[in-house]
């Protein structure tokens, strides 16, 4: 029986571990701390883990000045057989005034440069890397922030940024098991400014529509407003040719719609 070690099992890697357990796999979580079914991090079974995992995926974020499962399984990680995997980000590629950006893109730039390195060491020993743009889902898209009143609509000139369904994720992870090592953008077609993707979600919810406001006067986090100051749309073309991926929602109105299904069946 095939089996999933997830380190640093959250959002994605919940949703992934239900995929694979329906189709009959064993899968092993891990957290920070321990809960039903998830490992702490720091267990002393984690060697072991390690050792009869068939497949191993890190969703783990680094820490200021290193990638923490790296710092402490590094040399465990790239002795093993199993197939390894790192979720990655976009924000490896730094802003690009909105054009678009492929895998063969320069990394390092931008405010993202514990992400990067994190990035290259997981491939140097091998690993299967996917960058992710804003993760969206049931339970954790723009349509919460509608509901509880806490939507912005942010003109932020012409900056745009790409994103992707939780499930074309899961499903982006799964056709890697059969890809030998390297990278990919897992991303949709559409990418979009946040205001749009606002402005939707209110009408799907059937919500007034908050006002746009200037970035310059809006009231967002330093984090935020970092956010704002980066724009780039993901390209996505080898995840389709190397991957053989079928989008199920190519872009935020069929993710936002699928969201709602799930959410209010």
């Amino acid at each position: 029986m095939p089996h999933l070690l997830i380190l640093g099992q959250g959002y994605t890697g919940s949703r992934l571990r239900a995929a694979l357990e329906r189709e009959g796999w064993a899968v092993t979580g891990t957290a920070r701390t321990a809960r039903p079914g998830i490992l702490p991090a720091d267990d002393p079974g984690m060697a072991d883990a390690i050792a009869t995992a068939t497949h191993i995926l890190s969703s783990v974020p680094p820490e200021a000045d290193h990638d923490p499962v790296l710092a402490r399984h590094g040399a465990a990680l790239a002795a093993s057989g199993a197939w390894r995997g790192y979720l990655s980000s976009t924000g490896v590629y730094g802003d690009t005034g909105g054009a678009w950006v492929d895998e063969t893109a320069p990394v390092g730039h931008g405010r993202r440069s514990a992400r990067t390195a994190a990035d290259l060491a997981w491939q140097k020993i091998g690993a299967r890397v996917l960058r992710l743009p804003g993760i969206y889902g049931p339970g954790r898209s723009a349509l919460g922030r509608v509901r509880e009143g806490k939507a912005q609509r942010i003109d932020a000139g012409t900056q745009v940024f790409s994103r992707i369904h939780v499930d074309d994720i899961v499903a982006g992870v799964i056709a890697a098991f059969a890809a030998p090592p390297g990278v990919w953008n897992i991303a949709d077609d559409e990418p979009a400014p946040g205001h749009a993707v606002t402005a939707f979600a209110c009408a799907l919810a059937g919500a007034p529509l908050p006002p746009l406001v200037p970035l310059a006067g809006a009231a967002l986090s330093p984090q935020a407003r970092a956010f704002y100051a980066e724009s780039r749309r993901i390209a996505n073309g080898k995840m389709k040719r190397d991957l053989g991926i079928r989008l199920r929602y190519p872009d935020y109105r069929s993710g936002l719609r699928a969201c709602l299904r799930e959410e209010c069946p």
